[in-house]
């Protein structure tokens, strides 16, 4: 594409689009945007000629990397039988395929899959079978409606699911529609305040509570904070022992990121239900899944009117389907578990280096994850982390900040050789603003 046409196409996309979590003013005016023409594996490809390395994975959801083609077969060859058909009173070979192959690698009880579009539907979802779950019971518990989340947590952007998070910049415009939420103390700032909170509030008010809900081991949107697998043991203990649902948001951990194919299996618990997407379709397609015990699963059978009313248009699309469950195939395939291993060394090893720095903060690292803090963490809307994303763009990284906490998440099987530049980027872009830094 040459100059002028890629021009001309970014007027047009600053006329007609309305861009997530940007100001469309500044953006209007002054913005230059990546356009992107292509993509393979770990790497972007600019209509200029540039060559990028995506440091986050498109929003965490290409662990194999873009255009993995055994997906795009996959998508291919699935297009060309059946590309879409509602799951109401209907079903299909790769909805029936996937939920199977999906529930043998949950963690063990979790057996009953209800799918969905994206990790926010996933969420909500989870949110409303547990509250329907407590309205059917034998003994009706309808006080039951409340939920406990995590401060700085972030578990997507429909309504419910918004009311869960607690990252500022997306809360205060909504703040007069949210439903009742309790944000305990972040295990990540104080392990056993979080503990003492949680315990507190299920010893006096769980026949108030429906469930907890928690993103584990790393809180994403919220700043990557970092914390460790007994909690989640701690939590499993006292949720069970009162009686309230455990619901997991692994729409990021899932599926490797951690290390471990879900962040559950560092503690080796079993939630009641579970949240998933992302990389759940390899970054092919929107697609989630929401899975749960048998327990919740059998409190929505009997009369229709005990029947989860609730649903999305495209819930289990076939192309979706056959794309995860080809996912799930190329994970055993290819070993991508195992290959990351080494990787996760090498991300660990980079934030050691960064942790020597002055004005660095926070440095931490789990599994294919790795995040430091510029400033305190937390203030999304600061500019420090745009400037190392602009030094790091300059190199040929994409690595979208979260606002002072810049960090990297790569697909999973990024090539060595890429993984190599994409640390060497971070480290020098990081230094560079650092230098620049008044005072400094």
């Amino acid at each position: 594409m040459d100059p002028q046409q890629r021009a001309a196409l970014i007027l047009r996309d600053k006329d007609k689009v309305w861009h997530p979590y940007t100001q469309m003013s500044s953006y209007r005016q002054g913005a230059d945007p990546l356009l992107i023409v292509s993509a393979q594996g770990a790497r972007l490809h600019e209509a200029d000629g540039r060559t990028i390395i995506d440091g986050n994975s498109s929003w965490w959801t290409s662990l194999l990397g873009h255009n993995h083609p055994r997906l795009v077969a996959t998508l291919a060859q699935q297009a060309s039988r059946l590309c879409h058909v509602a799951l109401g009173g209907m079903t299909h070979e790769p909805a029936v395929e996937f939920a199977e192959a999906f529930a043998a690698v949950c963690p063990p009880g979790l057996s009953h899959v209800f799918f969905s579009d994206n990790g926010s539907t996933a969420v909500e979802a989870a949110l409303k079978m547990a509250t329907q779950f407590w309205q059917q019971q034998s003994q009706n518990f309808p006080q039951k409606h409340e939920f406990l989340a995590l401060k700085s947590a972030f578990h997507g952007e429909t309504l419910g699911a918004t009311a869960l998070g607690d990252v500022g910049a997306f809360q205060v415009p909504l703040a007069g529609a949210r439903r009742a939420t309790t944000h305990l103390t972040s295990p990540a700032d104080d392990w056993e305040r979080s503990l003492h909170e949680l315990e507190q509030q299920l010893r006096t008010r769980a026949d108030h509570i429906a469930a907890l809900v928690i993103e584990p081991l790393i809180q994403g949107a919220g700043g990557m904070k970092m914390y460790e697998p007994s909690y989640l043991k701690e939590a499993r203990l006292l949720t069970s022992h009162h009686d309230v649902l455990l619901i997991v948001d692994e729409v990021f951990t899932g599926y490797g990121r951690t290390g471990q194919f879900w962040a559950c299996d560092h503690a080796a618990i079993t939630p009641d239900i579970l949240c998933s997407a992302k990389g759940l379709s390899g970054g092919i397609l929107p697609f989630a899944a929401t899975v749960t015990t048998d327990r919740v699963f059998e409190a929505f059978l009997g009369e229709r009117s005990r029947a989860f009313m609730y649903g999305h248009t495209f819930c289990g699309n076939p192309l979706g389907a056959a794309v995860a469950r080809e996912v799930l195939r190329v994970y055993q395939d290819e070993q991508i578990l195992l290959g990351t291993v080494e990787r996760a060394q090498l991300i660990s090893a980079s934030i050691a280096r960064l942790a020597e720095r002055p004005h660095v903060h926070n440095a931490r690292s789990l599994g294919m994850c790795g995040a430091v803090n510029l400033g305190q963490g937390g203030d999304y809307l600061s500019d420090v982390g745009w400037r190392v994303y602009q030094k790091a763009l300059s190199r040929g990284a994409y690595l979208r900040p979260l606002g002072d906490v810049v960090y990297v998440a790569p697909p999973l099987n990024i090539p060595i050789s890429d993984l190599h530049e994409l640390l060497s980027v971070f480290e020098s872009s990081v230094a560079e603003v650092l230098d620049e830094q008044p005072g400094d």
